[in-house]
């Protein structure tokens, strides 16, 4: 491609998105560039603090916790208080959470706030999914949650390195380091980024009632058809754990160094910065039925291929295909999810979807830990496999008899009772789109979806040009 060829594609990959955003992305990629104690907590209690192993992966265990406790809450926080307010919050509360972490001594005291800091880590995702979901218009959402995957990993990829000098100098300067950007996200946020929840339309000063019924929690767990998302994103989730957590210890065991599976590992890293944009721009106007097939069966079966490996390049083969899955999952099961909930309880809705993440990151290294020992590495990745060829599978019998790729729809009322929710749910974007999700999306309501800026916005001089750890923190 000429070098004309390629600015064309980098304009088009950032054009049209509105400047809220990109002040977003800004905030997600700074976040990142601070990430330090989801990376380097393991490290930091077994060689700085002379804690053992089991120790260690009790804060960690502890430290998912948490984020499994707060997904739900704050989801809930970002319906009745809103985006922007549960940003600030679940922000600051980081900031002051990881910077007392730092000062802890006694083992009590850490796991406990440890705990802390893995619920209001975890606060922001809902609010930030929703945002976005309320801000950008349909048509763009795969590539926008594309953008912000690719902030996340060009942040982490930074970081480590960053934050791996830094803990030779001083671990309590990587505390202390992440505090403050986090603390400075938070400024971005309340300076540059306004609230963009839906609210109910005003007539003569008053709020009235638009036949939207309420978003309860009770109504997002009977939405069969999301749940069933939500679970298939939990087992996509416990798979792409593996490389952090079941990966290492494979590898530890065949005789490789910590730094032959950096190395390896760090194929993710860079694979995800190089090809999340040309490849979004690839797959955006294909059909995301077979998007999620076929990245469930490359995610297995890219783990699977790790039990004939035997060499430090053979591993790292093996993750290049489990990479171009989450490359390609990412960005289209986001916008699944957003397709399905209903505008006003999107907040409900990602809280449960950030769920399944942390769910996973909690339960992956018990499982990874007790298939290794009892089983062997072999069947560890066997199960793999058999977890990505289900996934795949489920995803074909949620979405056979959805809408096809030629953009029909059905209500939202059809839907919700389908589900079993029996409220109706209106107030999510209903005019077809480009990119072909194939579930159900609401009748026209009249106005806009408030917080959507319908036209093309410049990125407000930000660069548009979301790594090992804990796949959570880049998965949301």
């Amino acid at each position: 491609m000429s070098v004309a060829g390629l600015r064309r594609a980098a304009r088009e990959s950032v054009s049209g998105l509105p400047r809220e955003f990109w002040w977003l992305w800004t905030s997600t990629l700074v976040n990142r560039l601070g990430g330090f104690v989801a990376t380097f907590m393991a490290l930091y209690l077994t060689l700085d603090r002379g804690y053992s192993a089991s120790y260690a992966g009790l804060v960690a265990a502890l430290h998912g916790l948490g984020g499994v406790v707060s997904s739900l809450g704050a989801g809930v926080m970002t319906d009745r208080l809103g985006r922007r307010p549960t940003m600030l919050i679940a922000q600051t509360s980081t900031a002051a959470s990881v910077a007392v972490l730092g000062f802890m001594v006694h083992p009590v005291a850490i796991a406990a706030v440890a705990f802390v800091v893995g619920m209001a880590s975890n606060a922001s995702r809902p609010a930030v999914q929703a945002m976005m979901a309320d801000i950008v218009r349909p048509e763009d959402r795969v590539r926008a949650f594309s953008l912000n995957y690719w902030a996340i990993n060009l942040g982490f990829a930074v970081s480590s390195a960053g934050a791996g000098f830094v803990a030779e100098y001083s671990y309590l300067a990587g505390f202390l380091g992440e505090a403050a950007m986090t603390l400075f996200c938070a400024v971005v946020v309340f300076l540059k980024v306004p609230e963009s929840r839906p609210e109910k339309p005003v007539v003569s000063g008053r709020a009235v009632d638009d036949g939207a019924g309420e978003v309860r929690l009770s109504t997002v767990l009977r939405d069969g058809r999301f749940m069933s998302v939500v679970g298939l994103s939990f087992v996509i989730a416990l798979i792409f754990q593996q490389g952090y957590v079941g990966l290492p210890v494979a590898m530890g065991a065949d005789g490789f160094s910590s730094s032959d599976f950096g190395t390896a590992v760090a194929v993710n890293g860079v694979l995800i910065v190089v090809l999340q944009i040309p490849v979004t721009r690839f797959i955006q106007h294909r059909d995301p039925r077979r998007l999620l097939l076929v990245s469930s069966l490359l995610a297995g079966y890219g783990f699977g291929l790790t039990a004939f490996a035997g060499s430090v390049a053979v591993y790292a083969l093996t993750i290049c295909v489990w990479t171009v899955a989450e490359i390609v999952n990412s960005p289209i099961q986001s916008s699944l999810v957003v397709r399905l909930s209903p505008a006003r309880g999107r907040g409900r809705y990602q809280g449960m979807y950030t769920m399944s993440w942390s769910a996973a990151a909690l339960i992956a290294p018990l499982m990874s830990g007790l298939v290794i020992d009892r089983f062997g590495a072999q069947w560890l990745w066997g199960a793999c496999a058999v977890l990505g060829t289900g996934a795949a599978l489920g995803y074909w019998l949620l979405m056979r008899n959805l809408p096809g790729a030629d953009g029909t729809a059905v209500s939202e009322g059809s839907r919700v009772a389908e589900s079993g929710g029996g409220e109706s749910a209106s107030g999510v974007d209903a005019a077809p789109v480009p990119v072909p999700v194939p579930v159900p999306v609401p009748v026209p309501v009249p106005g806009v979806v408030p917080g959507i800026d319908p036209a093309p916005a410049p990125a407000s001089g930000v660069d548009a040009a979301p790594g090992a750890g804990a796949a959570v923190e880049r998965a949301v």
